[in-house]
């Protein structure tokens, strides 16, 4: 099961407004994976970090310690070095599947998170049903979802709870191109308050959005204020 974030928990019915303070501090993060052909390294010494309403992008061709960063920042994995210092509330990475138990129906397990972050059981059910747009396949158990329904089902589910920072790893490629637009308009407008590190090859949207930038390369990794400088660079990568 994923090792989900901690936050504090809301009174029932109760609107999340963003802190004003805290932060998300990636210190000097490595992460070292053993193989047949013994240690690979993919990721070294990464540092920065995000405040609130910062929006934080991650660039990097595949293979360079992108995804691994995030889930090492959402608790999913556990760096080899370094560490991470939360002081905000914040997501798992939206759209992981992962910490979804595939024996329960989708509804318990809608169930499970609500108990874990002491929200409405009956108001979350609503909010992802509305948004996921499963119908009754939230009555089966998750065994026999789709990788796509699985991860409808997670992008609504984290979007369904107010956290201070999101973690989001190419997930706006979920479903088909109405979908897309919902989950652009939910991420980008109505969280717009919101921080959030953002992994995508989407130049636009980073443009549009991001404030800053971490270039990755071979686990290596650079933070950029110059969002466009920092797109040059991982354009000639």
């Amino acid at each position: 099961m994923i090792e989900l974030p901690i936050i504090a928990p809301q009174e029932p019915g109760s609107q999340h407004q963003p802190h004003g303070n805290g932060s998300i501090e990636v210190c000097h993060i490595g992460k070292t994976y053993m193989t047949p052909a013994g240690p690979k390294q993919v990721l070294h010494d990464i540092s920065f970090s995000v405040q609130p309403g910062q929006k934080v992008a991650v660039l990097g061709r595949n293979g360079a310690g992108k995804s691994t960063l995030v889930k090492i920042i959402g608790g999913v994995e556990r760096p080899s070095q370094g560490h991470i210092r939360r002081t905000m509330s914040m997501s798992w990475p939206l759209a992981f599947s992962g910490g979804f138990e595939a024996a329960m129906t989708g509804y318990d397990n809608i169930r499970f998170i609500a108990r874990v972050y002491n929200h409405p059981i009956r108001e979350l059910i609503d909010k992802v049903d509305d948004f996921a747009e499963l119908g009754s396949n939230l009555l089966q158990p998750m065994k026999h979802y789709s990788s796509g329904m699985r991860a409808r089902l997670a992008f609504a589910l984290t979007l369904a709870i107010d956290f201070d920072c999101y973690l989001i790893d190419e997930v706006i490629a979920v479903g088909d191109q109405r979908f897309h637009q919902k989950c652009h308009d939910m991420l980008f407008k109505e969280r717009a308050g919101a921080a959030m590190i953002l992994v995508s090859h989407d130049v636009g949207i980073i443009k549009d959005y991001c404030s800053s930038a971490l270039v990755l390369k071979g686990g290596f990794g650079r933070t950029f204020n110059d969002v466009d400088l920092a797109v040059s660079i991982y354009a000639s990568l």
